[in-house]
């Protein structure tokens, strides 16, 4: 792990491995949609609407898998100090937090015509909810301690506290009496039909590599600000002491 703490070392293998998961992400992405939204026939019991699910549950599980991410790094961060956990962490917020929005966009637009309302306050839907907001507080409280130069240490304790929801949000249908229904897909096994199963499989991984390559990205454009400030900081102090040994 420590192999890759230097910024550097993790730059050169950013550099190449960015564009490659972005552009496999959209093929796969577009290849699953098109096959979901033209090639898969409608259901029996939901018709066409059936075909929200290729982006619902993607976003879905990486809404709850990027706060996973989150925690990990955070782990990382408070246990081994690693140097770039934090810089992976502040990366992962934005993009999981426009997940989990889309995720509850979708849902509220499949609800209406298969629950009859675009909202109720269950269980999985006010944790998804939930989530949301963790994100904004996350996003918000990294902002602020990285513009004020302070330690990325609570943030990175918020994240730990903050993935206690992650569990909620995955047995939350089984927990509770919900309209949402039980978990399709389980350990080693699966009630989906394979007609629609295959290109869920197809979209999940090429959202999966879609949120890979734009975690990545946002994790080299945050060393890059870290870059520019220090950069900017030594010139401050060179033309300070410049001027202190001209007075003198």
């Amino acid at each position: 792990m420590h192999k890759f703490a230097n910024p550097a070392r993790f730059l050169i293998i950013a550099k190449w491995l960015t564009p490659l998961l972005l552009l496999s992400g959209l093929l796969l992405c577009a290849m699953s949609l098109s096959w979901g939204f033209w090639q898969v026939p409608a259901d029996r019991l939901m018709g066409d609407t059936v075909r929200i699910l290729f982006i619902h549950v993607p976003t879905a599980w990486l809404g709850m898998g990027g706060w996973t991410a989150i925690a990990i790094a955070s782990l990382v961060e408070l246990v081994w100090r690693h140097p770039l956990a934090a810089i992976a962490a502040r990366a992962t917020a934005v993009p999981g937090a426009v997940f989990t929005f889309i995720c509850l966009a979708t849902g509220s637009i499949w609800g209406r015509p298969t629950w009859g309302t675009w909202w109720v306050w269950d269980g999985r839907l006010t944790s998804m909810l939930v989530l949301l907001f963790l994100y904004f507080g996350y996003i918000a409280l990294s902002a602020s301690l990285a513009r004020e130069g302070q330690s990325s240490r609570i943030a990175a304790i918020f994240g730990l506290v903050g993935a206690i929801n992650v569990p909620i949000i995955n047995r939350s249908v089984v927990w509770w009496n919900s309209l949402h229904q039980p978990p399709s897909i389980t350990l080693g096994q699966s009630s989906i039909d394979s007609v629609f199963l295959v290109p869920l499989m197809i979209a999940v991984a090429g959202f999966s590599l879609l949120f890979g390559g734009v975690v990545l990205a946002r994790m080299r454009a945050i060393l890059a600000d870290i870059q520019t400030e220090a950069r900017l900081r030594r010139r401050v102090q060179q033309a300070e002491m410049r001027s202190d040994e001209a007075s003198a």
